[in-house]
């Protein structure tokens, strides 16, 4: 007797398939050309250079919008100089990626630091996930850097995030390891900081700027064209010959992740999902409808990723909103949205926040797209926001409700 899922199964066996290497369209994957960012690379090569002659390289700060490929860039110069350093048969430079957005504690950003060069316990065990001194894992990352002279450049991937998410501790991580060369005799570190955000380092402890910031790299958004070129590149390591319906699909591709900005991370996902979408369905070419459907399922999974990954204090914010919206009130007031807030804030056993900040969150929330506010004035009272969701009450009560510190809040104030 056939089994359920044996005619799904065959059908992902059956023919030539869609993809020829899908991880061609991930924001991980290194192409062996960059098109359009030879100034960039270039820039960041020269910085780098002097590691092959044993020399610590300046700090690099790359800043630029999402999608404007300051990662890959980095990747690929650092790969291309370890490969210049093995040829040239000169010690090659250890190297380390460090994604803050979700590597946010001192202790967790030391541990993939020491993942990265091989430091273990004295004992020859792992260094634990958690449970250690931050000053012993520190101990233990510096004690096998300096067992043999060696250049280490770090890559801190989303570095604004250390300190939107906590501006103490963020200073904290960033001074300990800008500061960290003056503890060392025999090595080295160099840090490269990759930013979304021009305005984070109006946050960082002058101590931390100054020597964070000694070379800064620019990345301007990619144009249509570009977009197009970059694409069509893709295109033909990622997917079999002829799938790609017309050149049409190419071009919806790059016309809507222009919209963006020129974010091309946004567009290599947008074509991923629509091939991911025509495989499921059978179909044999990816078709502009399949990019239009991707384009509502990546959507509908941004707003999930943003949500789950805000700050406690800015989903609280979010969920009052929620709250006043489920009850069904159409028009929410930032004081209302206050009075819920405070609720929350205190089932949480979080420290509540003053009302101007509350407003300040609520302002964040609204470049963020998750709500949607309008300044009323009120004459000699003063001035308020009008608050709606600008996204499904049903989307972000599922998200929220997936939090169980939110959960919790939600049963003790609607019941």
């Amino acid at each position: 007797m056939e089994k359920p899922l044996d005619k799904l199964f065959d059908k992902f066996l059956q023919g030539q398939g869609i993809f020829k290497d899908r991880d061609a369209l991930r924001p991980t994957y290194v192409p062996n050309d960059l098109p359009y960012r030879g100034e960039q690379m270039g820039r960041i090569g020269s910085i780098l250079g002097p590691a092959l002659r044993g020399a610590p390289p300046s700090n690099i700060l790359c800043y630029g919008k999402t999608g404007t490929g300051k990662t890959v860039v980095s990747r690929y110069v650092l790969e291309q100089l370890v490969n210049k350093a093995v040829e040239s048969k000169v010690n090659a430079p250890l190297t380390a990626h460090v994604n803050c957005r979700i590597v946010g504690t001192n202790y967790r950003v030391l541990k993939t630091l020491c993942d990265a060069i091989g430091a273990t316990m004295q004992d020859g065990s792992d260094v634990p996930f958690t449970g250690l001194p931050t000053d012993e894992i520190r101990s233990i990352f510096k004690k096998q850097l300096e067992s043999d002279s060696k250049i280490m450049v770090v890559v801190l991937d989303e570095v604004d995030s250390l300190v939107k998410r906590d501006v103490n501790q963020g200073n904290d991580i960033l001074y300990g390891l800008t500061r960290m060369n003056s503890e060392l005799d025999r090595s080295r570190i160099s840090i490269i900081g990759i930013s979304n955000d021009l305005t984070f380092k109006d946050m960082l402890d002058p101590r931390v700027l100054s020597t964070l910031g000694e070379e800064e790299v620019i990345f301007a958004p990619y144009n249509a064209v570009e977009l197009k070129g970059i694409l069509q590149q893709r295109v033909e390591i990622a997917f079999h010959p002829g799938v790609i319906g017309d050149e049409g699909v190419i071009n919806l591709v790059g016309a809507l992740a222009a919209q963006e900005h020129g974010d091309a991370r946004r567009a290599l996902d947008l074509l991923r999902t629509a091939g991911e979408l025509a495989e499921r369905r059978g179909d044999e070419r990816v078709l502009q409808d399949h990019v239009r459907e991707a384009q509502k399922v990546i959507e509908r999974d941004a707003i999930t990723d943003t949500v789950k990954t805000l700050p406690m204090q800015s989903k609280a914010v979010l969920f009052s909103v929620y709250v006043l919206a489920d009850k069904g009130q159409n028009d929410i007031y930032t004081g209302e949205c206050f009075n819920v807030y405070s609720e929350i804030a205190k089932s949480l056993s979080l420290d509540t926040l003053t009302q101007r900040r509350v407003s300040d969150l609520i302002s964040e929330l609204d470049m963020m797209g998750l709500i949607n506010t309008t300044v009323i004035s009120k004459g000699r009272y003063g001035r308020t926001k009008k608050i709606k969701l600008a996204v499904s009450k049903k989307q972000i009560g599922a998200i929220l409700a997936d939090d169980t510190r939110l959960s919790k809040a939600a049963r003790d104030i609607i019941g």
